[in-house]
């Protein structure tokens, strides 16, 4: 370690420090003071040197002990932002060797919550990275109103953001939250009944005034009834301590409290043991252009920090070790962003350029922003006016030769309904992106729901099958995106890909591919005549039933497209009712075969249970988590889960016979088991749900 360099006290904590040791020992906060002084240097020099007065009890910790100890009392100690993070970690480890404890935990799970406005998504998220920079396992739970700003101090407006890391392998953001984070009483009447018995509950206490109590809907303050005796309460001055803190910058009223989401992650960090510098260099590159923001900002998270190292409830910390991951170059992904990245390896791996429309939507509208951002990839992005023209934009697309996406939410896909059977009438490839939401209409935009599986699979007039496939976790998204290019440009057909709110907004660790080891995507691109006769736009691979993809501009290759019945081969428009009857099954073939080209359906879990829980899309970590709980107990159990859901995998029937009980979760009134029941006759027992709310492990 390098020499230590000691913490510079500034006089307004020196203060602080007193009140609070006054009030503990029956003193005057005068005689605190200058005891506190008093027991280092001359008060001159105190005031003077404060960095030396914190050196010397580092450098004499015999003489200086009770200093320590009392030090340890005090509430706050402030690092200014000229002092480096790792010097007041150094500093720390010396002068609190005999009170600090360590104690290493295999996960935890933790939610930070408040109002929309207070900042709980980056806080989240920034802890997030800082873990996954570390090398933990983690998955998160984002939770946001749909409003742009929610009614503020109240149940509604509260915004929260839940992570569970962990030194070993997880699929759930977890089961309940350990540590609760509440900014205001309105975020601890919404999540307090989460909390685990005995969990650590951290209160913004400046928050608990009698307006926000009132707001939240409590008659009393809940801090004065039995209501939190079940837990270990911890209580932190954060506005006060965030004015204090930045009273030296040039910084509106409002604005201070900005940073007070700083606090908690510094504490936080404090508490488990987590770097700050990360974060720093975060805050840096964010406020480049504000440097004095940037320097607020790092200033409040250090105060938050050592807060923690100078109050003694906060002493007693914790370690999450990392995780026994796979070799490999790791990134901390969602879900959108992997199914961006997704339909991005999937037009390189097919030599074409990826064209995605769409029209703004919850929570879709971050595969719009990803995208957009890769136009060196050969990547064109179009905002369109509404959902119609975004999705016929992307039929033109298809129609010139690129890999065509139109992505939206809930009902968007309704609204995108008619142009989907143009591109299944015309045989053009394109995938479908839905990241469902509650519904039905606007319902819930910022919640996670499952009911659009119905939809996906009978959402257009006439028969009309098309492949669907459905991501079940953040990193998955990206293998789900894959394949649904690779089936589209396959079997020149529209693919709906389904992801949801949970997989699109949740994150995990994800190492990344190489690209080479990814399979090569072929087309039924063509330049050439297809028959000694010319060119015929529907004469089709007899293995696939796919037609040929000729491009415009080809000499030779003109023909016509369009939603009336074509003839087979010829493509011309037809009313003949034979012909129509044929071709209506041969798509409807064509996507049946799509069974024989897919992965079988996998058990997990003891095989020779009678009880197979059986899932599909965002039910996957707590389904999973679940039965191996379970069979580490002694419990036979199996699970399954699908990733197609139309085709099913060529085995599923085989699958099903080998079980008396099929349980199958979904957050919906049943629909993986009405199909299910209506394919293969088969009885299921559902676990249905449509809270707004994904499963756990333990529900």
């Amino acid at each position: 370690m390098s020499e230590e360099k000691p913490l510079n006290v500034p006089e307004y904590l020196l203060i602080r420090s007193a009140e609070a040791r006054a009030k503990h020992l029956g003193i005057s906060v005068e005689q605190a003071l200058a005891e506190i002084k008093g027991e280092s240097q001359p008060v001159e020099e105190v005031v003077e040197e404060p960095v030396a007065e914190v050196e010397e009890v580092v450098e004499e910790p015999v003489e200086e002990e009770p200093v320590v100890e009392e030090v340890v009392e005090e509430p706050v100690v402030e690092e200014p932002v000229e002092e480096p993070v790792v010097e007041a970690e150094e500093t720390n480890q010396e002068v609190s060797i005999e009170n600090k404890t360590v104690e290493s935990i295999p996960a935890v799970t933790i939610r930070f919550a408040g109002d929309s406005g207070d900042g709980m998504q980056l806080v989240g998220t920034r802890f997030t990275d800082t873990s996954a920079l570390f090398g933990n396992d983690l998955a998160t739970l984002p939770a946001f109103p749909a409003e742009i700003r929610a009614p503020q101090g109240t149940v509604a407006g509260v915004s929260s953001f839940q992570v569970q890391i962990a030194d070993f392998d997880i699929l759930t953001p977890g089961d309940a939250p350990d540590v609760l984070v509440a900014m205001n009483p309105a975020a601890l009447k919404a999540h307090l009944q989460d909390l685990t018995p005995n969990g650590m509950l951290i209160l913004n206490e400046d928050a608990f005034d009698e307006k926000n109590i009132k707001k939240a809907g409590y008659e009393i303050d809940p801090r004065e009834s039995e209501e939190l005796d079940g837990y270990r309460v911890f209580q932190v001055p954060m506005e006060k301590l965030t004015k204090e803190a930045l009273q030296e910058f040039d910084l509106p009223g409002r604005a201070v409290l900005r940073s007070k989401n700083m606090i908690a992650l510094g504490l936080i960090s404090w508490t488990f043991n987590r770097d700050l510098k990360d974060t720093e260099n975060w805050i840096n590159d964010k406020f480049k252009n504000l440097p004095e923001v940037a320097k607020a900002n790092i200033k409040a998270l250090k105060t938050g920090y050592n807060f923690g190292i100078t109050v003694e409830a906060f002493h007693h910390t914790y370690k999450v070790d990392k995780a026994s991951l796979p070799a490999g170059e790791y990134t901390n992904i969602n879900g959108n962003i992997g199914l961006s990245w997704g339909l991005i390896a999937g037009a390189k791996k097919a030599n074409l350029d990826l064209f995605y429309g769409s029209y703004p939507i919850t929570p879709a509208s971050d595969i719009l922003h990803e995208l957009s951002k890769h136009k060196n990839f050969n990547v064109l992005t179009f905002q369109a006016e509404d959902e119609i023209a975004a999705a016929a934009a992307a039929v033109g697309a298809s129609f010139t030769g690129k890999l065509a996406v139109t992505g939206t939410s809930g009902p968007g896909l309704a609204l995108k309904s008619e142009t989907i059977s143009l591109a299944l009438s015309a045989e053009l490839p394109l995938v479908v992106v839905n990241v469902q939401r509650g519904g039905p209409s606007t319902g819930l935009p910022t919640k996670p729901e499952q009911s659009d599986l119905m939809f996906a699979m009978y959402g257009r007039h006439g028969e009309a099958p098309l492949p669907v496939i459905a991501a079940k976790s953040p990193s998955h998204a990206f293998y789900a995106a894959f394949e649904a290019t690779r089936i589209a440009l396959k079997y020149m057909t529209p693919v709906i890909l389904l992801s949801d709110n949970y997989v699109a907004t949740g994150s995990e660790p994800w190492k990344l591919p190489e690209i080479e080891n990814l399979d090569e995507l072929g087309t039924n691109l063509t330049t050439t005549y297809n028959t000694e006769n010319g060119f015929l736009p529907f004469f089709r691979d007899y293995e696939t039933n796919a037609r040929p993809w000729a491009i415009p501009g080809v000499p030779g290759l003109e023909h016509r497209v369009g939603g009336l019945e074509k003839e087979d081969g010829t493509g011309n428009v037809s009313y003949d009712t034979d012909n129509h009857q044929y071709m209506t099954d041969m798509r409807a073939w064509k996507i049946e075969n799509i069974a024989n080209d897919i992965d079988p359906l996998e058990i997990n879990g003891d095989i020779s249970s009678d009880t197979l829980i059986l899932g599909w899309g965002s039910t996957f970590g707590g389904i999973t988590q679940a039965v191996n709980r379970l069979n580490s107990k002694g419990v036979k159990v199996a699970s399954a889960h699908f990733t197609h859901v139309n085709p099913f995998p060529d085995n599923t029937a085989e699958v099903l016979s080998q079980f008396k009980n099929i349980i199958v979760p979904e957050l919906n009134t049943g629909q993986l088991s009405k199909l299910l029941r209506a394919r293969y006759l088969v009885d299921t027992v559902g676990i249905n749900k449509v809270e707004g709310l994904p499963f756990t492990a333990c529900s």
